[in-house]
């Protein structure tokens, strides 16, 4: 996450990044664009009670994990809770008879020992304390032995990311006294500070008669930085491609990197996200010809050209190893890349799986499902005597949809197993990965990525040899076999009421009907092309994102559209495909997960469309399956008046009892990562990065700042923002959202 549209008050987004010139399809794209003006459609902002709820930062407005399946599939029960209102207040807003609570925040102590948090920019030690831009995280039960206990809902540990940072230009500038600095070269004081920022946490959280608290000083707890050390795993594992000065067997790599969605495993461990890695890295302007080989064409597929800078500078805070990592250019004269940092990155970009209830073992990266901007990972149905399915999405313009089929199948004793990480290289380093292709009549199908398919030797003057070979350059793998590029993939989630897979596609301003160079057409998957005005700025292509969901039927699926994200007065014809009403309209859906407790979706938003309007948000759904809707045709004029039209498959339309907005959030932060207790009577929410929209000149006026949210909520020192996780409970201690 982290990674909106550009707007002309928001931060980068990092992710908005266009790596894909591939001249894959976008299947029979025939669509064309109308304005669509916000002003006039507008429909008034829905207002209720706003009484603060002491101590939180909260008002009164009138809730998984992606694990297996349950055997008995779960019956949704009914949204129960009156809709919260859009808001532009620096809190966060949830609905009456409920109450949020500030639980764990950026600079918090991890470890023992660790000193309080100033929040003033002189805090250090980040590799011991919470981190920044708190994202996807899951739940771990602990019994009263303080072993794993999947059925405890009292007390737990929470495996959370740490994505990134508040930046504006190089330095993350919240966490600095001054701002930090905005020129090259960065102090190496400031590199150590942001680097440790990134990453994992696991605390300890528990229940007790005055709410929920996480035990600072637990013996569970730990952190793991860009600096840990790892093992690589899989097919990839040894290859030639990941030797480098610091492991020069390619079997470990330092660390993990923009860590985002995740995962949990039948088995009991977590699963994280590698997502917009590659931009913290830098080459040379001549590197292309000190290479000389195929790591070109990758590279450049992986948005990092030759003279392309890095995002912090970290590889200027010294000529240590630790810096100079991050110049991934052809320095040495080895041929093998044991004598510099040619071939770091592709230790980036997978799933790493930790286990939580375990601090004593190295992280495992995944490589045999794939590399690329990753999100969460989702398991289909957990059938013994079958292999196991994990779903991802590539999060960035015009990237797929995967999904990894283990050669192992499932045997039920492996859902207790003492060595958890054991489990792993059983189900997730040997399997097959496809490539979602979708087609214009509601139907898909799933293309193997594989050295024997005929498409992918040779592609793009890249040749792919070797398993490894898919498993470190998967992007140009699917290229080659003409997956269908969709609007960002964000979060993926699995439906426990029926086993569909839904994914979020935020948004994608690449989206025309009159495409210029690096644009592509709409198709019937990702059917809009529009214009969205924000003031007066205007946001063409897909500016408000929406979520298609799948029916897996082995070799393909079924698909539909499950909700378009617009503005209840939006065109109806072109916009606002599902009819949205003001307590259900929203913007960049990213966030997705099911409660395996009551069966409701959970949607969450990062934003930059309509935040003129509302600050980001939650909404809860009660969903329907493929199919439950209908065909619409969208006919768009295309700029010589001509019309185009396409058909695409929308789902029912959803009711007020079938979806409404939960949760708003403080100003410029974004809704991320949800986790629950397993009796669905407690959830986690992750609030990431409030107040982003502050400029670096105004780091020491807090009333200038765009956001003082928790501080203004009552919690810690200092009014610096800082990202945080929440805590929600229903007041009448019920199932949150029913």
């Amino acid at each position: 996450m982290t990674h909106r549209e550009i707007a002309p008050e928001q931060a980068i987004d990092f992710n908005n990044e266009n790596a894909n010139n591939s001249a894959n399809p976008t299947f029979e794209s025939v669509l064309g664009a109308r304005l669509s003006r916000r002003g006039l459609l507008r429909g008034s902002v829905g207002t209720v009670g706003t009484a603060m709820l002491a101590g939180f930062g909260v008002s009164a407005c009138g809730g998984g994990s992606d694990g297996p399946e349950v055997e008995t599939p779960i019956v949704p029960q009914l949204l129960g809770f009156t809709a919260v209102g859009k808001s532009l207040a620096d809190s966060v807003i949830v609905p009456a008879g409920y109450t949020a609570s500030v639980l764990y925040a950026l600079g918090d102590p991890v470890l023992p020992g660790t000193s309080a948090y100033r929040n003033d920019g002189t805090d250090t030690d980040f590799d011991k304390r919470a981190g920044d831009h708190h994202d996807g995280m899951e739940w771990f039960g602990l019994g009263a032995d303080g072993q794993r206990n999947d059925n405890a809902t009292e007390r737990g540990l929470l495996a959370i990311n740490h994505e990134a940072t508040t930046d504006e230009k190089l330095s993350s500038f919240f966490i600095h006294a001054n701002g930090g600095a905005s020129t090259l070269p960065r102090p190496a004081v400031e590199v150590d500070k942001e680097v440790a920022l990134h990453g994992i946490a696991v605390i300890e959280v528990t229940k007790t008669a005055g709410g929920w608290g996480y035990a600072p000083n637990s013996a569970r707890n730990f952190r793991l930085t860009p600096l840990s050390p790892m093992e690589l795993s899989g097919p990839a594992r040894g290859n030639a491609q990941l030797v480098t000065k610091y492991a020069p067997t390619g079997t470990t790599t330092r660390g993990t990197l923009n860590n985002c969605g995740t995962g949990k495993t039948p088995w009991g461990t977590f699963l994280t996200g590698e997502e917009n890695w590659f931009g913290y890295f830098t080459r040379g302007a001549a590197d292309d010809a000190a290479r000389g080989d195929k790591s070109v064409v990758s590279l450049k597929r992986y948005g990092r050209n030759q003279g392309a800078a890095s995002r912090h500078g970290w590889e200027t805070g010294g000529l240590e190893d630790q810096y100079q990592r991050w110049n991934i250019s052809k320095t040495g004269a080895s041929v093998d890349g044991s004598d510099d940092y040619r071939n770091e990155m592709n230790g980036m970009g997978y799933i790493v799986e930790i286990d939580a209830y375990d601090k004593t073992r190295l992280a495992k990266k995944r490589t045999g499902l794939g590399r690329f901007a990753h999100e969460s990972a989702a398991f289909g149905k957990v059938v013994a005597g079958q292999p196991l399915t994990v779903y991802m999405g590539d999060d960035s313009r015009g990237e797929y949809i995967y999904k990894f089929v283990s050669s192992a199948v499932w045997s039920a004793a492996d859902a207790n197993a003492a060595d958890r990480l054991a489990v792993g290289d059983k189900y997730l380093d040997s399997g097959t990965l496809y490539v979602a292709q979708f087609s214009a009549d509601g139907s898909g199908k799933w293309v193997e990525l594989s050295v024997s398919n005929p498409a992918i030797a040779g592609y793009a003057g890249f040749a792919f040899t070797s398993a490894a070979d898919i498993a470190i350059h998967t992007r140009l793998a699917a290229d080659a076999v003409g997956a269908t590029k969709m609007d960002r993939p964000e979060w993926n989630a699995v439906n426990p009421a029926n086993g569909e897979i839904y994914f979020t596609l935020t948004n994608n301003s690449n989206r025309s009907i009159d495409p210029a160079s690096g644009q592509y057409l709409p198709d019937a998957a990702n059917p809009r092309a529009y214009t969205d005005m924000k003031g007066a700025s205007k946001q063409n292509g897909n500016p408000n994102g929406h979520l298609v969901r799948l029916k897996d039927t082995g070799a393909g699926f079924q698909w539909d559209v499950y909700l378009f994200g617009a503005e209840a007065g939006a065109d109806k014809g072109l916009v606002n495909l599902s009819a949205l009403t003001d307590d259900q309209d929203f913007s960049s859906p990213d966030g997705l997960v099911f409660s395996k407790a009551t069966g409701i979706c959970w949607i969450q938003t990062d934003d930059g469309a309509y935040t003129d309007v509302t600050n980001c948000m939650m909404l809860a759904a009660v969903p329907g399956s493929v199919g439950d809707g209908g065909k619409k045709t969208l006919n768009h004029t295309k700029a010589d008046g001509s019309i185009l039209a396409v058909d695409t498959y929308v789902g029912k339309a959803a009711t007020p009892s079938t979806l409404k907005r939960f949760l708003v959030g403080p100003k410029g932060s974004e809704i991320t990562g949800l986790a629950e207790t397993p009796d669905g009577k407690a959830i986690f929410v992750n609030i990431q990065h409030p107040g982003e929209g502050t400029a670096m000149a105004n780091i020491s006026d807090p009333a200038k700042y765009q956001s003082q949210w928790p501080a203004n909520a009552g919690y810690g020192s200092g009014k610096r923002p800082r990202s945080a996780t929440i805590v929600i409970t229903k007041n009448d201690g019920g199932k949150v959202g029913t």
